[in-house]
């Protein structure tokens, strides 16, 4: 039988979590975790998808990137209507959509069909993050059990996104390149199946009317920011996406202003007046920004500088993402022995030094010394994934823990988007300009400059002596750039954990 919580019935509901809410902590857990999984794990099923299905390069982009789009423009959305109707019932609602979406993307049979199987993905993985984290943060209103709870969250939600690829490798070995989908579908079931009996309902007693309009606003400011950062990151800077990303923020601003005079606004903008809040949301975008830009160029250099194989790389990059994991689990045990801003800004302060260690990378060698900076990068990212969620959902009343949580996991998207597009635009204009094109032809010359990997097969269509020289000056400018984005990286972390140990001090009686 299911329970509602409400704010007048909420003084009653024990303190501690018994044994049913750490099982449903489980089977939330598990939808986050495949969330997390199919943000990644299409990488290495895209030559099987596009030899069955033959997108156009256009449709292949859209396959790709639309779910993350969708996901990120309906997040403030679906969090403040979880708040509304209830965060158990749109729980179940998202991942009856989420399977459905999973099964129409496994057996589609062209690209159109694929691309709005991914949209579903994309509403459905909107509704079920913030739903997870704002149960969370109602289930678990012991401050220790919720640390430790949120740890297993951020793990499932971390061991996703690094897993994708290699679950992603193991099933395209053994089936078709839809069992990278069909996955989902049985967890998703099983919530189903479960969620009614071990998941209580929670909701805002008194929500207020629901503005479409900002709804709509929402998503039209967020998708085209995105976007504009995404297209910037792989293209770099145009007029067209400058325009588009110009676009976006006015949305944005209008969408503000209807915040700030709305008496049931979709976002309370009051929320950021708490500085323990704000200072949360911006060292969580703040976390992913630097674990994201580490990946983009992390992944590049040990495959296209050092050689070594997309499995191998994963692999190599596994430890770093592992510490993620381990220090996302040990974040609770941390915090009962110390302040939470002392934990936090220490966190950084590894990530910061793991980063800062990236300088002595070469362009002949490094495999070791990048595992073990990626390593301390990782265990810095887990703690404070963990810890800033917390502090997010702490921060505010049990019936708005629906948006807050989308807030948070808008600035998760969000940093990762920018962590690709402001490091990746440093490491490839050093890169650019560093690159040796003056004995080549003028096409190639445009195309050896477009990216690194250009650049190696290129050079690999050229005369041994001129192609060897090409990859050479490539790869070294590459490094080079590499070098100033972890110096950016290692700075700013720096200065996030400063603010950390001033913006979180305890409240004075």
């Amino acid at each position: 039988m299911s329970v509602t919580i409400t704010k007048a019935v909420e003084s009653g509901t024990p303190v501690r979590a018994t044994r049913r809410e750490w099982i449903a902590l489980i089977a939330l857990s598990l939808a986050v975790l495949l969330i997390s999984v199919d943000a990644t794990v299409l990488d290495l099923a895209l030559p099987a998808i596009s030899a069955d299905l033959t997108p156009s390069s256009t449709q292949l982009l859209w396959i790709i990137d639309v779910y993350s789009f969708v996901l990120a423009g309906l997040l403030i959305t679906m969090g403040t209507l979880g708040d509304r109707i209830g965060r158990r019932k749109l729980l179940l609602i998202g991942a009856a959509g989420f399977g459905v979406a999973s099964a129409i993307a496994a057996w589609s049979v062209d690209p159109e069909m694929l691309i709005a199987a991914r949209v579903l993905q994309g509403i459905s993985g909107a509704t079920l993050m913030p739903a997870t984290l704002g149960l969370i943060r109602s289930m678990f209103r012991d401050a220790r059990q919720r640390t430790a709870a949120i740890g297993v969250w951020s793990a499932m939600a971390g061991g996703g996104a690094a897993g994708g690829p290699l679950i992603g490798g193991w099933l395209l070995e053994h089936y078709w390149w839809g069992a990278v989908f069909l996955i989902n579908v049985p967890v998703m079931l099983a919530l189903i199946a479960v969620g009614p009996y071990l998941i209580p309902e929670f909701k805002d007693p008194n929500p207020g009317r629901f503005d479409l309009i900002s709804a709509v606003q929402s998503m039209v400011a967020i998708v085209p920011i995105v976007y504009a950062v995404k297209e910037t990151a792989v293209h770099g800077p145009t007029a067209e996406t400058a325009i588009i990303g110009l676009v976006g923020a006015l949305v944005g601003w209008l969408f503000i202003r209807r915040q700030r005079i709305l008496k049931d606004p979709l976002l309370d903008l009051e929320l950021f007046a708490n500085r323990h809040f704000s200072t949360a949301v911006l060292t969580n975008l703040m976390s992913v920004f630097a674990l994201a830009g580490v990946l983009f160029f992390g992944s590049q250099y040990l495959q296209l500088v050092l050689g070594k194989s997309p499995l191998e790389a994963g692999l190599l990059m596994l430890p770093g993402t592992s510490a993620s994991i381990v220090t996302s689990l040990l974040a609770a045990w941390l915090v009962r022995r110390w302040q939470p801003r002392l934990v936090l800004s220490a966190g950084l302060a590894v990530s910061a030094i793991g980063a800062a260690a990236m300088v002595f990378l070469q362009a002949d060698a490094g495999v070791v010394l990048f595992m073990l900076a990626f390593v301390l990068v990782g265990f810095g990212v887990g703690i404070g994934l963990t810890l800033t969620s917390d502090i997010v959902v702490s921060s505010v009343p049990a019936d708005r823990a629906g948006a807050a949580s989308a807030v948070s996991e808008s600035a998760y998207e969000l940093g990762i988007a920018l962590g690709v597009a402001i490091l990746g635009s440093v490491v490839m204009s050093i890169f650019r300009g560093d690159v040796d094109v003056s004995d080549l032809a003028d096409a190639d010359k445009a195309v050896a400059q477009d990216t690194l990997g250009s650049a190696v097969d290129v050079a690999h269509t050229l005369p041994a002596e001129t192609g060897q020289a090409l990859l050479e000056s490539a790869q070294a400018g590459f490094v080079s750039g590499m070098h100033v984005a972890a110096i950016l990286v290692a700075v700013l972390l720096i200065a996030n954990g400063a603010l950390v140990m001033r913006m979180l001090r305890p409240h004075r009686s």
